[in-house]
């Protein structure tokens, strides 16, 4: 199953970082009062961008790593100034040790 990362405007300016597998389910949730506690006293005004992923667990990693940058840069990635790969951390493969030898 497909998970989403999503950005929400917000009605303060800032911007919010989610999770899900429906944007548009979980987008009425936040605006009925019934989503996250912070959505709940600066209501979501609009979904700015949402990025689909593999599964839940790299759907959490890309959250944990987004909500790290400022909402100007949110706003960017939003905007596809740059992308979400760029934003995660580079995963370094071991090949040296694909023939069974042990490195080190």
């Amino acid at each position: 199953m497909a998970w989403f990362l999503y950005l929400l405007e917000c009605s303060d300016g800032s911007v919010y970082t989610g999770i899900a597998t429906d944007v548009a389910a979980r987008f009425d949730k936040h605006v009925s009062g019934t989503g996250a506690r912070y959505t709940r006293s600066r209501k979501p005004v609009r979904v700015l961008a949402s990025f689909e992923l593999a599964d839940r667990s790299s759907a959490s990693s890309a959250e944990y790593w987004v909500k790290r940058l400022t909402a100007a840069d949110k706003r960017a990635l939003a905007a596809g100034l740059f992308s979400l790969q760029s934003v995660l951390p580079e995963v370094v493969v071991n090949t040296e040790a694909e023939d069974g030898e042990n490195p080190g």
